[in-house]
C-alpha cells in the first residue's frame, strides 16, 4: 500500500531517514562515491522539507520512499529509495507509477548517478529519456531523464 507520510513527525521522519540510509548506502557502492551528499541528510531537512513523501508499506513496515518536487513547468522525483532487503519486487515501479497517476504534469523528471544500472534501467522501462549528462564537483557523474505525457 503507498500512502502519504507525515515528514513533519518526528517517528516518521526517523523511518524514511532510516530507508534513505540504507537504501543511499547501496548506491554510493555503486557509484564508487566517497563522498555522497545523500547520506549525510541530516534528519531536521525531513522534518522541515515542504515537498510531499510518499511511502510503500508492507505490513508495519515502511519499505520505499518517493519524494515528490513540483513546479510550475513540471514534476520531479527528488528522491527514490528502496530497502535494500526489498530490491528486485518492483517497489521502485510502483512507486513511480503513483507520481504519474497522482501528480498531473507535461513533464516528469528525475535523476541519478550514471553507473547507477539498476536506477537508469528502471528509469528506461518506466518511459523516461536521458536529457542531459554531467559532472558533479564531488567526482560523481550525474544523468538526468524526462518523461513526457505527450510522447
Amino acid at each position: 500500500m503507498i500512502r502519504k507520510l507525515k515528514n513533519n513527525e518526528v517517528e516518521t521522519a526517523h523511518q524514511i531517514r532510516s530507508v534513505f540510509q540504507r537504501s543511499y548506502a547501496v548506491e554510493a557502492a555503486l557509484l564508487k562515491a566517497t563522498e555522497f551528499p545523500p547520506l549525510k541528510r541530516p534528519l531536521e531537512a525531513f522534518l522541515e522539507c515542504s515537498n510531499p513523501f510518499f511511502g510503500y508499506i508492507e505490513g508495519d513496515e515502511l519499505t520505499g520512499v518517493v519524494e515528490v518536487e513540483r513546479n510550475k513547468d513540471c514534476t520531479g522525483i527528488r528522491s527514490l529509495v528502496v530497502c535494500p532487503k526489498h530490491f528486485r519486487r518492483g517497489i521502485g515501479s510502483k512507486l513511480v507509477q503513483f507520481v504519474f497517476d497522482e501528480f498531473d504534469a507535461e513533464i516528469f523528471v528525475v535523476e541519478t548517478g550514471v553507473d547507477n544500472g539498476p536506477a537508469i534501467e528502471l528509469y528506461g522501462k518506466l518511459g523516461f529519456r536521458e536529457v542531459k549528462q554531467w559532472e558533479t564537483g564531488i567526482g560523481i557523474r550525474k544523468v538526468k531523464f524526462e518523461r513526457r505525457v505527450c510522447d
